[in-house]
């Protein structure tokens, strides 16, 4: 009798623990609200953004910018003419930049970013989206300064101490030079 059941024991267990796990169920459902209301307010963020922009384009007399499919505006210090080749992906840059509010009021100097060493998208380097993109419409000695929205530049967390959140930029770059690399 202690066989048998033994024996019961064991073919109880093999069976149920061969067992296929089954899918639990969401504990809430979610509408998708969230994401609505997200976009929506970043859409707002950025329209208040191109306002101030194109505000201080005017202000500035600035008639000769262009702006980029990424979202941010530009216009050339100083640009080379000549037939001249854009950083490429993998190519070794050097620049300096500078960032302001659009008040002029400094941010980060030259000195405090120092000269930026750069492999074009393949360094994980501490550069915001604008400056990692702005960098490949500029050729060799040019000084080009761009208008950021904060979604190009810092976004909702800002710099401590130096920017708030959501604020637009001023950022002004000089590429130094371009040296392609052995893999490219």
């Amino acid at each position: 009798m202690n066989r048998s059941f033994l024996i019961l024991f064991i073919f109880i267990v093999v069976f149920s623990a061969c067992k296929s796990p089954e899918a639990r169920k969401p504990v809430q459902h979610n509408s998708g609200t969230f994401f609505a209301k997200s976009v929506a307010r970043n859409k707002a963020i950025f329209k208040e953004e191109e306002k101030l922009i194109k505000q201080y384009l005017s202000s500035k007399n600035i008639q000769s910018y262009e702006t980029s499919e990424e979202g941010y505006w530009y216009y050339y210090n100083k640009k080379d003419s000549l037939p001249s080749p854009t950083p490429k992906f993998g190519n070794h840059i050097t620049f300096r930049y500078h960032v302001n509010h659009l008040d002029g009021t400094k941010i980060l100097t030259e000195e405090e970013t120092g000269l930026q060493n750069y492999f074009v998208d393949q360094t994980n380097q501490d550069l915001i989206p604008g400056i990692r993109d702005g960098v490949k419409q500029m050729k060799e000695g040019e000084t080009v300064t761009f208008l950021f929205s904060s979604f190009n530049a810092y976004g909702y967390y800002g710099i401590e101490n130096k920017l708030g959140s959501n604020i637009p930029i001023e950022c002004t770059i000089t590429l130094i030079t371009i040296k392609q690399t052995e893999n490219n």
